[in-house]
């Protein structure tokens, strides 16, 4: 039986359980698109920009560990996938991005919008590539799909040019084949717990690669045993229940704060899934004398400040469940943690100070975050854009379970939060979906709006409205004393909202804003809340975590 190359391109990303491929077709994907159609197994979502569809494929593979499609056009359809395709690919999320072409017969000269999409994809996915044989396809899908699922995951790219998809071909899909991960030498596992042993201040550094269940759930048996704390990159949110003892919250934000004490004090750091694009060894281990044990799927990348005593590389959750079992055979010692304890209650202190805030005109972001944090469950998921807002979510927001608090912190593009939301309601249809934004985030992709009204995604997206880029001034005013002209105007939100067909609320009134965000989530379909945000304390912030810094 013979068919088309496009028919057989569908029929292997059915085969290897693709269930989304969201994105913007052109002329050139036509047969794909025909294709894809007829499939019963995979949902086409129609976006309306391609970086809108490449955030949906993001967040869906964060939230399932499988990968969803993100699909383009070529030239500058292609072209406006690559941001999206690039934060995927930082953050280590599962993701098929998938672009047509010419024909062939014009690849080698000047042609209309043909351009080097390969290459250009190249810089920012695990692999590239272009289908220029049909008989080639099932193993370039098989190929895709695998290099995009393994450890660290990320974005792979194929191209279909247009007079390939319509070659004929007698080719089958390949069946997937699943295989266990590998894991480190018993002998180095028995190394790094005779060290852990041996150590008085231990502490685990936790980074993406703990939210994985598997991972998160073996490193909480592992802080029930020894009551080391684990510090949390802003990615690694969740991996312990933030009302654990050992929960000492997130490190991330360039400033010493209060969970920075815990990595100077300690004589000992183990890094679990830790992804150095998220927080720079030089402002933790800044005189490089740090022991440290690097366990994650990959080797440690070559840094002065992060120079590995011993490394497990492997299975994330086997080798903690190796260290499980050694303890089980060996009490662990008295250690102390002295210090640990008294960094989760004062950072403790700092979330809760103002629970009680009565501000109108404007909220400010901690009472934002504590409110936000009470009408959310411990399954309900938030999603948080770029901007002044995350370095608040990141401080203040904490989680009982892994992925339920999506922050971008390799590539860190703003436009990241609207779209994610409306993949992750795809997800978790009966769960809470909550997107934070800052105005300039969201405008970026307001486009999705309509998106979200068509699905009729039950999300809620609280915009912090400050009329400027906010992280940016924060920064020029903190090293420069002064900023630059950073400030804009907005649209009328109730307008916006009733303009796409979405319910709208203002918010200025901090006793309010609760009631406000459970509204919210009881209308159906999606619902944009506006809150003016109160960022004077932005450098009160900063005045505060200085102090921190100059008394150790």
């Amino acid at each position: 039986m013979t068919r088309k190359a496009s028919d057989l391109f569908v029929a292997c990303l059915e085969e290897e359980g693709i269930e989304y491929i969201f994105g913007v077709p052109g002329e050139e994907n036509a047969d794909f698109m025909l294709s894809l159609e007829d499939s019963r197994k995979i949902k086409f979502i129609l976006t309306r920009h391609e970086q809108g569809a490449a955030f949906m494929a993001e967040v869906y593979g964060r939230l399932t560990g499988n990968p969803a499609g993100c699909l383009g056009t070529l030239g500058p359809g292609a072209s406006n996938l690559i941001t999206g395709v690039a934060n995927a690919n930082m953050d280590r999320a599962p993701m098929l991005v998938l672009t047509g072409q010419g024909s062939t017969k014009r690849l080698h000269k000047e042609s209309h919008q043909v351009m080097d999409v390969v290459g250009m994809f190249e810089a920012v996915t695990k692999w590239a590539i272009s289908i220029r044989n049909a008989e080639t396809i099932p193993e370039i899908v098989r190929k895709a799909v695998r290099l995009a699922r393994m450890e660290k995951p990320g974005a792979v790219h194929i191209e279909l040019p247009e007079d390939l998809a319509r070659q004929m071909t007698a080719e089958q899909p390949m069946v997937p084949r699943r295989f266990h991960r590998s894991v480190p030498e018993a002998s180095v596992v028995r190394q790094a717990f005779e060290l852990l042993m041996s150590a008085r201040r231990p502490v685990i550094l936790a980074g993406n690669g703990c939210v994985r269940k598997r991972a998160s759930k073996e490193l909480r048996a592992f802080c029930e045993t020894t009551g080391i704390g684990v510090i949390s990159t802003f990615m690694a949110k969740g991996c312990v229940d933030r009302d654990a003892p050992y929960c000492l919250y997130t490190v991330g934000l360039g400033t010493k704060d209060h969970s920075n004490l815990a990595l100077d004090d300690a004589d000992l750091v183990i890094t679990l899934g830790f992804d150095m694009v998220e927080y720079n060894p030089a402002l933790w281990n800044q005189q490089r004398d740090k022991r440290i044990i690097h366990a994650d799927f990959l080797p440690a990348e070559i840094d002065q400040c992060y120079h590995p005593e011993i490394e497990l590389i492997g299975d994330l959750a086997m080798m903690l469940k190796e260290l499980n079992r050694l303890l089980a055979t060996r009490a662990a010692p008295d250690f102390d943690l002295a210090r640990q304890r008294q960094v989760r209650q004062n950072m403790g202190t700092e979330i809760e100070a103002h629970a009680q805030d009565d501000t109108e005109g404007s909220i400010r972001p901690q009472k934002a975050l504590w409110d936000v944090r009470e009408v959310m469950g411990p399954e309900d998921i938030l999603l948080s854009d770029v901007g002044a807002h995350k370095m608040w979510i990141a401080r203040h927001y904490h989680c009982h379970e892994p992925n339920t608090c999506l922050i971008p912190n390799g590539y860190c593009s703003m436009g990241f939060a609207l779209p994610g939301a409306i993949a992750a309601s795809l997800v978790h249809p009966n769960r809470r979906i909550l997107a934070i934004a800052g105005d300039g985030g969201f405008l970026m992709n307001v486009q999705e709006m309509e998106t979200a009204f068509r699905l009729q995604s039950r999300i809620v997206v609280l915009v912090w409205e400050d009329k400027g880029y906010g992280l940016i001034s924060w920064k020029q005013q903190t090293e420069f004393k002064r900023h630059t002209d950073l400030s804009f105007t907005n649209p009328d939100w109730l307008l916006l909202a009733q303009s796409f067909g979405w319910h709208g609320h203002v918010c200025s009134q901090s006793r309010a804003l609760k009631a406000t965000l459970e509204r919210a989530f009881a209308e159906p379909g999606p619902s944009l809340v506006v809150m003016p945000v109160d960022y004077r304390e932005n450098p009160l912030l900063t005045a505060r975590l200085g102090q921190i810094s100059s008394r150790m």
